[in-house]
């Protein structure tokens, strides 16, 4: 794939089955129900939603766990601007309305045009909002995705999602991706020096292992970690452990996985028929049980289907139903 980042919130074969019963008035209400924890290296066995709808990241930022990734807004192959902008706009500012409190972009998608929907769309930004961008990925064609992790292009790449975020800080900014030609400590570096500056508040890493996370700390304090992590594809599987213990927020991208090499009948699609759900719906069920620092971000250019996306904090998947899901990792 060119762009290992890429988090989009379907493939061809997986299908949606139409909501019912299922209200969204007073949309931040749906994560209501539970007390803030920060989670650390005692944390215990994962909750649920029910009992545990938030995360904390870096000790002093309060999100909801389910939040929202901007890269579909774009337009398509996440290139230019969207074919219907007033539509992008509407889905950014429906997100909040339910009480999604975490955007998730990236200076790649576009590229810029993310990062400038969002602030047309939102700001000034509601108290509570955190923007998260990324860095460190390059777009210099529709198709090309080309790291470059040199200290002088990061600390430009912060002052111009910084401009066009229309912020003083940026919240959670994110190395999109290890570059290979420049190492992790001097890209890092570029980043401490813009956060020490007071252009970045708290600094993530994506597309990493749990080895480069602990090379990473010793250069400067990460607290979220964003991986390709969904019920068919486990690669991460060692990443989202470290970041239990150590209690950082997992953000899987690509949450929902293709469904390509599911049969037609499974776990998946059962509980989704049971429940009366999509199996949208229950693949992110699934990921907010699977642990407590987990922070799906599922991306949506439809107003519908990011209905239908914040709808499943509240579906709660038995044990059986859970246990059968999880089973279905390596036959994507």
């Amino acid at each position: 794939m060119a762009d290992r980042s890429l988090e989009p919130n379907q493939k061809p074969g997986l299908t949606r089955r139409t909501f019912l019963g299922t209200t969204l008035a007073g949309g931040a209400a749906l994560f209501a129900g539970g007390s803030d924890v920060i989670f650390g290296a005692a944390s215990s066995a994962a909750p649920t939603m029910a009992t545990n709808p938030t995360l904390q990241l870096g000790g002093d930022l309060t999100v909801n766990r389910l939040g929202f990734g901007a890269m579909r807004i774009t337009g398509e192959g996440i290139w230019g601007w969207p074919p219907d902008r007033q539509n992008a706009i509407k889905v950014l500012r429906r997100a909040v309305e339910l009480g999604v409190n975490l955007i998730d972009t990236a200076d790649a998608y576009g590229p810029e045009t993310s990062e400038l929907l969002i602030a047309e769309a939102l700001h000034p930004y509601p108290k509570g909002l955190v923007i998260a961008t990324k860095g460190g990925l390059t777009r210099p064609g529709r198709s090309q995705w080309v790291p470059d992790g040199r200290p002088e292009h990061l600390k430009q790449a912060v002052e111009m999602s910084l401009k066009r975020l229309r912020l003083e800080r940026i919240d959670l900014y994110q190395l999109h991706t290890i570059d290979p030609k420049v190492p992790m400590e001097a890209s890092l570096g570029a980043l401490k020096q813009m956060q020490d500056a007071g252009k970045i508040r708290h600094v993530g890493l994506s597309n990493v292992n749990p080895t480069e996370i602990v090379r990473a700390r010793k250069i400067l304090p990460i607290v979220s970690v964003q991986n390709e992590y969904n019920i068919e594809d486990r690669k991460s599987e060692k990443a989202l452990a470290y970041c239990e213990r150590e209690g950082l927020g997992f953000m899987p991208w690509f949450p929902i996985g293709g469904g390509r090499g599911l049969k037609p009948e499974n776990a998946l699609e059962r509980a989704a028929r049971d429940h009366d759900v999509s199996v949208v719906q229950v693949a992110l069920a699934w990921l907010l049980e699977r642990s407590p620092v987990m922070l799906p971000i599922p991306g949506t250019s439809s107003v519908v289907h990011l209905e239908e996306n914040v709808a499943a904090a509240k579906l709660k998947l038995t044990p059986a139903e859970w246990k059968a899901i999880d089973a279905l990792a390596g036959h994507g």
